[in-house]
């Protein structure tokens, strides 16, 4: 196989030279060598390729420097509504070539660093991953920040500075094994420490109520140090801040330690205040009651809203004076969209901030906070959903107790005014769960404290109203909304510059539906993706995977609704299908399922076990040869994602109906010409509305099906005795066909399908497997498959984060977005 052309070498046929602008890549050489000699120690004569990274990303960042304090001048002088995104986790993945794309700078770096002798795909290979998000919250959080500052709004992403992010995943003898992602042991050229903003944050203590309002006491204390990281948007100028918080001791910490002697320990004590940053929670859709995670809740919450309101009081350009007292304003000029129930904590500190602080009455306090919050829920799955012990929580925060049960008492006053004798509503909407342990449910509060409420895709916000919050919705049915995830044009797609401003005209591709050459060149690019990945597969995997095969991908974290099971009996069935007619002609694929496991997730981490198992069984058949090839992508992430997604012919997206909120990897597939097959979750039903539903290959039960097979009820043995297909499949995996030396090793994932499964893999299997037949005989017919990935491309238009923000922006957080350039720093006003 010849060895397909790097992007880099590509370019260096076209030679980018008239591109990029003679004196730009003499600026970009010149500012390069200087950062290069000041990057090298003294006693250093050689370079490494690391350091000419570290040259390369601070050459770019020089250019964002002058358009972001230029940015924040405008902001000030222009006083606009300013949105500020909390969120846990944003998963920002790799920043040097986004920054490049934004500011139109990536012609110009290629050509310099040519020139200089070095490879601009090598270089940027050395960059980490910021890896501080699980998977689709963390990821759509990274994407609205780019739209934000692509549409001109004032906005701001807030969160914490995990000095460890999602681990890194190694497989070793087919289980995953976790190693610690020190993400930071090189230094981040994209952050700037911010120690002037530093800010108090308290927890544990004890309250005081007096006639002039509530205490808080011997509190200990915490400090915020801020790190911005620039967020440039598309072309215009403007650059936006994501500032993280990092856990500091306070000097004086545990220093009552050094009245006997304890100095070493009050030192190394530091830590556990420190630790509040440390780690992410490596949970995607579980929730862990877990102290420390509370602490970080509240850490980013509190932090940011002290910010927040000192950028409220301040808001005129060099004033240095407070300027604003009157709060009532203050959702005037703040929008706070609060991503899922993690920053929930915002709604009783800007309560005890507004009224045992700034001394407002409740009433008017509570107006403010409901007018100023909003909140997107991320999930259905009962086991994700946040319910904090009330001991807890009196003990780690008590002033948020007593101000969670005053809204719950006013709220409770409010249901039984409008449903009279209900006392079951009243049971079931109290922000207080009872029963063994009492609880705060934080999805409650959001509800309660929010404006708006939004799901995520509109199939994901129809079941909210339907059934999780059907009784607030009856109650404030305004309050709901449906804001449609998407995914940034600029990092996922990389084409012309008027698709990537406004993906919409993707539709202006339909027109060709049906001319030979585009098809061909579609295909052609298709090929090409393909080639460079399998190149890649064969440097870092040592697997060769045959080019011309299926590349049909499941990539997300591992987990039981998200149904790698299912994958994993197509699999086998396929392979039993082949070994007992091995003569037939064979749609060759190559299976690839990649995705985490959370550490202490035993099934998803089974799950990885047999993928990689039956993986060993097929790939060493030499009767199968390369008709079927099963790998499992390790250590998946947003950098990988950025290699798999443009080569994929076929998406996998098949969570039982219901289960997946939305989905933003259905998106990308669906951006990057891969064909989906799935369920109807999520939204893959408005990807089948835009491309048409004959251009996806969906299948298996709708939501409506699953709800009647629960009410009569779901009994695996019963496929498993219909379908000798399945049959077969199950008793190899249970008999130890592919765990020979272990037989028992899949006992549990067995168990769990024939008796406790909640997602019902075998519900669906047979008509998956209908469904698997049609790809493959479809996929014998390039040039009808072709087809349907332009009517695919074509309908993707709607899937754009920047659509998204529009809509939270005029429906939620009542601002207007602006394509309006600023000037660039260099530019001499008229």
């Amino acid at each position: 196989m010849s060895k397909p052309l790097s992007d880099h070498e590509r370019k260096k046929q076209i030679s980018v030279r008239g591109l990029a602008g003679v004196e730009n890549v003499t600026e970009l050489k010149t500012n390069f060598n200087r950062h290069l000699h000041f990057t090298l120690v003294k006693d250093r004569i050689v370079a490494t390729k690391r350091d000419y990274y570290f040259a390369l990303a601070n050459t770019v960042r020089d250019h964002l420097v002058g358009r972001w304090i230029r940015t924040q001048q405008h902001y000030y002088n222009k006083d606009p509504k300013r949105v500020y995104y909390i969120s846990l986790e944003f998963y920002m993945g790799r920043t040097l070539q986004n920054t490049m794309v934004n500011l139109a700078l990536e012609n110009a770096c290629d050509e310099a660093t040519y020139q200089l002798g070095l490879d601009m795909e090598e270089l940027q290979e050395m960059e980490e991953d910021a890896g501080l998000g699980n998977g689709g919250l963390g990821r759509l959080a990274a994407c609205f920040l780019d739209s934000m500052a692509s549409l001109g709004l004032a906005a701001y992403g807030y969160g914490i500075r995990y000095e460890f992010g999602i681990f890194n995943q190694k497989i070793v003898n087919g289980w995953q094994v976790e190693e610690a992602d020190d993400w930071l042991r090189f230094g981040n050229p994209w952050e700037k420490a911010r120690p002037e903003y530093m800010r108090p944050v308290k927890f544990y203590g004890r309250t005081e109520h007096h006639p002039d309002g509530v205490k808080w006491l011997d509190a200990q204390v915490v400090l915020a140090l801020p790190y911005d990281t620039p967020i440039p948007g598309y072309r215009n100028n403007i650059v936006n801040t994501m500032r993280l918080w990092s856990a500091k001791a306070p000097c004086e910490f545990n220093l009552k330690d050094f009245n006997v002697g304890g100095y070493i320990q009050a030192v190394l004590d530091r830590n556990l205040a420190e630790n509040i940053s440390r780690v992410l929670y490596p949970n995607d859709n579980f929730f862990e009651g877990k102290e420390l995670r509370l602490k970080q809740e509240y850490f980013v919450v509190s932090a940011t809203l002290q910010d927040i309101i000192r950028r409220f009081k301040v808001s005129k350009f060099g004033s240095r004076e407070i300027v604003r007292t009157d709060f009532s304003k203050l959702p005037d000029k703040v929008a706070i969209q609060l991503n899922d129930t993690h920053p929930a904590m915002a709604i009783p500190e800007l309560m005890r901030v507004l009224v045992d602080e700034e001394q407002l009455p409740w009433d008017k306090a509570w107006d403010i906070c409901v007018r100023t919050c909003a909140y997107t829920n991320h999930t259905v799955l009962p086991e994700a959903l946040e319910r904090w012990p009330t001991d807890l929580f009196a003990y780690l925060l008590p002033r948020h107790l007593e101000i969670i049960y005053e809204i719950n008492r006013r709220h409770l006053e409010n249901v039984a005014a409008r449903f009279p004798g209900d006392c079951d509503r009243l049971r079931r909407m109290s922000l207080v769960e009872e029963g063994g342990q009492k609880r705060i449910n934080m999805a409650h509060l959001c509800i309660v404290g929010s404006h708006a409420v939004n799901g995520v895709a509109q199939i994901h916000s129809d079941i909210l109203t339907a059934t999780i919050f059907k009784d607030f919705y009856e109650m404030e049915p305004h309050k709901f909304q449906n804001k449609t995830n998407g995914i940034t044009p600029r990092r996922w797609l990389r084409i012309g510059e008027d698709f990537i401003r406004d993906l919409d005209q993707l539709k202006g591709l339909l027109k060709f539906i049906n001319d030979e050459a585009f098809i061909r060149d579609i295909a052609k690019i298709k090929q090409e993706n393909k080639l460079k990945f399998a190149a890649h597969l064969e440097e870092h995997y040592k697997v060769k995977i045959n080019p011309n095969s299926m590349f049909d991908i499941q990539v997300k974290r591992i987990h039981e609704y998200k149904r790698q099971l299912l994958n994993c009996l197509h699999m086998i069935t396929y392979y039993n299908r082949i070994k007992k007619n091995p003569n037939k002609q064979w749609t060759p694929r190559t299976v690839m399922i990649g995705g985490k496991a959370a550490p202490g997730y035993h099934t998803a981490k089974m799950i990885i076990r047999l993928i990689t198992a039956i993986g060993e069984v097929i790939n060493n058949d030499p009767v199968v040869g390369d008709r079927l090839k099963v790998i499992f992508l390790e250590n998946y992430r947003v950098t990988l994602a950025e290699k798999a997604i443009p080569a994929a012919d076929l998406s996998q997206q098949i969570s039982t109906a219901g289960t997946e909120a939305s989905g933003t990897g259905n998106m990308k597939f669906m951006l990057n010409g891969a064909l989906t097959i799935g369920t109807m979750d999520g939204a893959n039903v408005e990807m089948a509305e835009e491309a048409g539903d004959g251009n996806l290959f969906i299948f298996g039960m709708r939501v409506d099906d699953v709800d009647a097979l629960d009410k009569k009820g779901y009994h695996a043995v019963e496929y498993y005795n219909r379908l000798p297909e399945l049959k077969q499949a199950m008793d190899q995996i249970s008999g130890g066909f592919f765990s020979p030396k272990q037989p028992d090793l899949f006992k549990e994932i067995v168990n769990m399908l024939m008796h406790h499964d909640r997602f019902k893999v075998f519900a669906d299997y047979e008509d998956y497997i209908k469904c698997q037949e049609t790809v493959n005989d479809l996929y014998k017919n390039p040039k009808e498959w072709t087809k349907k990935v332009i009517y695919n491309i074509a309908g993707s238009g709607k899937f754009s984060s920047d659509r998204t923000i529009a809509q939270y922006a005029r429906e939620i957080w009542g601002m207007e977005p602006t394509l309006e350039k600023i000037p660039a720093p260099d530019d001499i006003p008229q």
